[in-house]
């Protein structure tokens, strides 16, 4: 009787503190103001850590991928992850049991980092997103990698593209699908079709440097790289330490949470 009994009392525990008894801790997180007070995953300094540190009485937890926020999530080491929504379309697509809320964390705009003062490459690469936009390219790099038309639009150089300016180094942080990924161990996406472009525009041969996204402005402030692209959006903070081009994109910082 008393095993009985210990079984049914497991099973009630279970009940209470999982979803379905399946292992998976029930999500708490419906909306923006449940994060008050619960433990929040992000992207080691990414806007959505900065954002989390914002939510009141909550718990952050850092990882040095997004990836790795996601795991701890599917685990129930926390209760949601703050992320910007492009690659939190890829987690959700690819780890069952996970979703996006309907709601809106943050808007915020993608720009290039570039050494403070450089006010040369600066201008000469506004220049060159003014003309990619005009002409219609920078949105079919956009088409190529987000929404429907996935693919349909790869960049290619236009013919007798020559890079008279030697080579443009360009820091990111291949985990940010599909700004920036690895596939069969080459660096691409969004930024990195876009930043091509540019250079093809600018008379540069494009070199990709592979880093830790926390890492990538240091990078750029000790002219390691010229300039950091990792769907990077201007903050004040960051501003304190480089500037930015003109946007080139905008993005939504969203809220994954286990599935209800």
């Amino acid at each position: 009787m008393k095993k009985i009994l210990s079984t049914v009392s497991a099973a009630i525990l279970c009940l209470t503190l999982f979803a379905g008894c399946s292992g998976t801790k029930e999500n708490t997180v419906h909306t923006a103001d449940d994060l008050k007070n619960k433990t929040i995953g992000v992207q080691l300094g990414t806007t959505g850590d900065a954002l989390a540190g914002d939510v009141e009485g909550a718990t952050i937890e850092r990882y040095n991928k997004g990836a790795d926020a996601i795991q701890a999530l599917k685990q129930g080491k926390i209760d949601a992850v703050i992320i910007d929504n492009e690659p939190a379309k890829v987690f959700v697509e690819k780890n069952e049991g996970l979703q996006i809320l309907n709601e809106e964390f943050a808007v915020e705009e993608y720009a290039i980092a570039i050494k403070k003062g450089n006010t040369e490459l600066t201008e000469a690469i506004n220049g060159a997103l003014a003309e990619l936009k005009a002409d219609g390219t920078l949105a079919n790099i956009e088409k190529n990698w987000i929404g429907e038309e996935y693919g349909k639009y790869p960049y290619t150089s236009p013919e007798g593209t020559e890079y008279p300016n030697g080579k443009l180094i360009m820091s990111t942080n291949a985990e940010f699908p599909p700004y920036e990924l690895l596939e069969n161990n080459e660096v691409v996406g969004f930024d990195v079709d876009m930043m091509k472009a540019v250079c093809d525009k600018l008379g540069y041969e494009l070199e990709i440097e592979n880093i830790a996204f926390d890492s990538i402005i240091a990078s750029v402030n000790s002219g390691k790289a010229d300039v950091g692209v990792a769907g990077m959006s201007v903050t004040e903070d960051r501003l304190k330490n480089v500037d930015f081009t003109d946007a080139y994109t905008t993005s939504t910082q969203v809220i994954i949470t286990r599935a209800d």
